[in-house]
């Protein structure tokens, strides 16, 4: 018997559907905000939890710290056929930072309100991490193994390129990962109510490549009062400015064609990536996960110059969050460095590839079979994500990666507007879904 942070007690008898709420609360209510340079609280107590409610029931979960306080949990399911490839569930326990007094209820009280979990990392993506750990100790308390090995990493750092977690252990400790073949993680698996006769279950089997940037200008420093036609500051906004307004080509990659195909016959009327406005408009709530996926893009996100008002600076810095398409990284950077001109240094703060896996296979048969078996209206659809995950450094060791991280959702909830936003929240019954999907999906894979 073992008490929970909420206060929970849960014993041998307790169902994955009946602790899931209560594994999720937890999680939030661990401060794990991830500045990016070490100034927050770290995963430890994260994975310390982890690892906790997985030696619980029998597991023997290692903790690795690639810096002090940032620490990723990962163990190992031994499963009926040692002899087939394994699959790893990853999940990060690290979350983007909250301003409290923005939030309807505290980010890191793990509030119930209104039939929801409320707190930052609801959905990205300590929901995830709550359901896995409810499926696991449920099997495990009954003596149910998986078809398979499943290799369990709850990891540290994903909101900054999971440097000090995934590609710490990819690097580092790949022995962890042996004969794993195939991963499911984050941003996958959540619903999309067409109407009342069907619902789409949006698969990522995509997801764009990253290019953080610097952008620098040097110029001619001197007195505010007097005429300068070598200002540092004035030459680098308008150079963010052009690449801010640039609205980028539509790309039409296999996985968005895959897409649109299937939510064209889904809404039963054509949708033309050539037109983007009518396209978007037509997708409802997703418009905001699903439109940057047609394009590249470069959003200007910090701008710094100068320390005194009558100073002009020798120097100007910005930084860009740049996403390219698979297939496009070439094309992007081309027209980077054509519209920042060529008095703007570009360099990488942070870079990583694209991902893209084809919508088939028996572990996407089994995603689809779990979710009808939960839900007599689902159907299953690739979609590309345009932000990046963890999966990138898995891929990195040959794992084939997915986004399925299952969740019914009520048509009215924003559910792409809450990942980094305010008010974040998962619902409890989508929560109990995702369990008992995941729970099939396990015995399918």
């Amino acid at each position: 018997m073992s008490e929970s942070l909420s206060g929970a007690t849960t014993t041998g008898t307790v169902s994955g559907e009946d602790e899931v709420v209560d594994l999720c609360r937890d999680l939030i209510r661990i401060d794990t905000s991830n500045y990016g340079d070490h100034s927050g609280p770290g995963e430890r107590a994260a994975a310390e939890y982890v690892a906790e409610k997985l030696a619980e029931v029998g597991l023997e979960p290692k903790i690795f710290e690639s810096h002090k306080g940032r620490a990723s949990t990962v163990a190992r399911i031994e499963g009926e056929d040692p002899s087939r490839p394994a699959l790893l569930i990853h999940g990060h326990t690290d979350v983007v930072p909250a301003n409290a007094e923005d939030w309807t209820h505290h980010p890191f009280s793990g509030e119930i309100a209104d039939g929801c979990v409320w707190g930052r990392g609801a959905v990205d993506m300590k929901d995830m991490d709550a359901m896995t750990l409810a499926v696991v100790r449920d099997r495990l308390r009954s003596g149910r193994k998986p078809p398979r090995d499943i290799v369990l990493a709850f990891l540290a750092d994903e909101e900054a390129g999971g440097v000090y977690g995934a590609k710490h252990l990819v690097k580092n400790h790949p022995d962890l990962f042996e004969g794993v073949t195939e991963a499911i993680g984050e941003v996958g698996g959540f619903s999309f109510t067409v109407n009342e006769d069907l619902r789409l279950y949006l698969i990522e089997t995509a997801q764009k490549g990253m290019h953080w940037m610097r952008l620098t200008v040097d110029g001619t420093a001197g007195h505010g009062s007097m005429t300068n036609n070598d200002n540092a500051i004035t030459e680098l906004t308008e150079a963010v400015g052009r690449l801010g307004r640039h609205k980028f080509p539509v790309r039409v990659t296999q996985t968005v064609r895959s897409f649109l195909d299937e939510l064209s016959d889904a809404l039963g009327t054509p949708l033309d990536p050539e037109n983007m406005e009518e396209t978007l408009a037509k997708l409802g709530g997703i418009a905001k996960i699903i439109g940057a996926t047609l394009q590249n893009t470069a959003a200007p996100t910090m701008l710094s110059a100068g320390y005194k008002v009558n100073v002009i600076p020798g120097q100007a810095t910005a930084h860009v969050d740049g996403r390219f398409l698979p297939g496009f990284e070439d094309e992007f950077l081309a027209d980077l460095d054509r519209i920042l001109g060529p008095r703007v240094k570009r360099e990488d703060v942070h870079a990583d590839k694209a991902l893209e896996t084809s919508f088939d296979g028996a572990l996407v048969e089994a995603m689809q079979s779990a979710l009808k078996a939960e839900d007599p209206i689902a159907r299953a659809v690739p979609y590309c994500l345009s932000g990046g995950t963890d999966a990138k450094s898995f891929d990195d060791l040959g794992i084939r990666c997915f986004g399925f991280a299952p969740l019914r959702l009520p048509p009215e909830l924003d559910f792409a507007g809450m990942f980094h936003g305010v008010d974040e929240r998962v619902p409890v019954d989508g929560l109990k879904f995702g369990v008992r999907v995941l729970d099939r999906f396990l015995d399918a894979c």
